[in-house]
This record gives C-alpha cells, sequence and structure tokens, in this order.
C-alpha cells in the first residue's frame, strides 16, 4: 500500500463496518488528516469521520487500529478524551511532550485541545 502500510498479515484490501466501505483511498484520507493534526491538539474518532463526510467513529479506529502505527496515532482519541485502549501510558507520555491540555483526571481537555481542521491550529468551539 505506502509508507503507512498495515503490519505484515492484516488484510489491506479494506472491508466494510457499519455500512461504510473502507477503501484504501479512505485509508489515505484518513492518515492524511491524523498527519495534518499539529501537535498538542486532537480529534475524536468521530471528528476524523465528519471532517472526511464519510464514515463514523468505528470506521476510523479500525483503520487506526490497522494501518495507524505510522501517524501520530495518540492526537485521535475518544470523544470523552481518553487514548486508545491498551495505550494509555504511551498516549501521556506524547501529550505532556507535546503540552496537550489535559485534565486533572490524565484524560485530554477536549474543549481546549480540540482542533478545528484548519491548518491555523486553532481549536473548536463548544460542542
Amino acid at each position: 500500500m505506502n509508507r503507512r502500510s498495515a503490519p505484515q498479515g492484516s488484510d489491506p484490501r479494506g472491508g466494510s463496518l457499519c455500512g461504510h466501505r473502507i477503501t484504501d483511498e479512505w485509508v489515505e484520507e484518513v492518515l492524511a488528516v491524523v498527519e495534518s493534526i499539529p501537535p498538542g491538539k486532537v480529534l475524536a474518532y468521530g471528528d476524523i469521520a465528519e471532517l472526511l463526510g464519510s464514515g463514523g467513529p468505528r470506521s476510523v479506529g479500525r483503520v487506526m487500529s490497522q494501518h495507524g502505527g505510522g501517524v501520530p496515532w495518540w492526537r485521535v482519541i475518544k470523544a470523552d478524551g481518553s487514548p486508545p485502549e491498551c495505550h494509555d501510558q504511551r498516549a501521556m507520555r506524547e501529550w505532556i511532550a507535546e503540552r496537550t491540555p489535559l485534565r486533572p483526571n490524565g484524560k485530554v481537555d477536549m474543549k481546549a485541545a480540540r482542533w478545528d481542521g484548519r491548518s491555523d491550529g486553532g481549536t473548536v468551539g463548544p460542542r
């Protein structure tokens, strides 16, 4: 596929999840959005689907789990500000290094850290 390809043994041919066809092109679009998130900012899985105008949080999650190892995956989190499953310690190290706004409970402060998709690194207003 490309430099961000899935590990050996995964199925890069795409598939379907929740009625959304996951194509190689859509995988590339998801990964391009992730690569564009500035340091210290985050997007929820559903935010990425919304920016792309297709798919949903689960489809984005599937792409990230199968193909996201070569992009800043810690910038893609759950809508409640928590990291991907089983990656909390590594994500926390990355968030601290990037000065990502955190809440006292260790989750990302989504109001302060959510990226709006613009190249200037702005934040999204209240959701």
